[in-house]
């Protein structure tokens, strides 16, 4: 619970000091890209958790390889930030919240669309308007492939699950025969 309470308490300090789209979608873009290089280079990962190395030599690392790859500013500070404070290990959940957040503070909702197989693009269209019609203002949908649902949708806003798939279906199914 706790992790979850600094996630987004990082998350809304990063999306409170975004600007605008173009800014979010460098930011979004450079953490994924730091987040990537720390999963491909274990031993980097393993350095910068080490409280045994001081925080100092780790903030030079961590310069170093952000300039040289021409990582923002912006981005520079925040990582620093999580490293200083020892929540680099959030990282991948930040990233997982923080287009929720961003969209959050534009007033459009979020929903996590879960199928078997991946929609086209007039299918996902018409699951928007439908969204927007219902939510009564813009939805940001997305999408990800789930084999485990076997037809059908599965929604998620927040943590509010809407589920039209034949799993949820058979599951209901069974709840009802197991209650009589």
């Amino acid at each position: 619970m706790k992790t979850l309470v600094l996630v987004k308490r990082y998350t809304l300090g990063l999306v409170n000091a975004l600007k605008d789209d173009k800014e979010f979608s460098l930011t979004s873009q450079e953490l994924d890209g730091f987040q990537r290089l720390l999963s491909s280079h274990p031993e980097l990962a393993r350095i910068l958790a080490n409280p045994f190395i001081p925080a100092a030599k780790k903030s030079m690392i961590v310069k170093e390889v952000l300039t040289s790859a021409s990582v923002a500013e912006k981005t520079v500070r925040f990582l620093l930030l999580l490293l200083e404070h020892r929540r680099l290990d959030l990282l991948p959940d930040i990233l997982k919240s923080l287009p929720v957040l961003w969209h959050e503070k534009k007033g459009v909702s979020t929903f996590e669309v879960s199928s078997v197989v991946s929609l086209t693009e007039s299918q996902q269209e018409k699951l928007r308007r439908g969204l927007e019609l219902l939510e009564r203002r813009p939805v940001f949908l997305q999408f990800r492939i789930d084999p485990g649902l076997v037809a059908g949708l599965s929604l998620r806003k927040g943590n509010v699950i809407y589920d039209a798939s034949v799993r949820g279906h058979l599951s209901r199914l069974k709840e009802q025969i197991y209650e009589g």
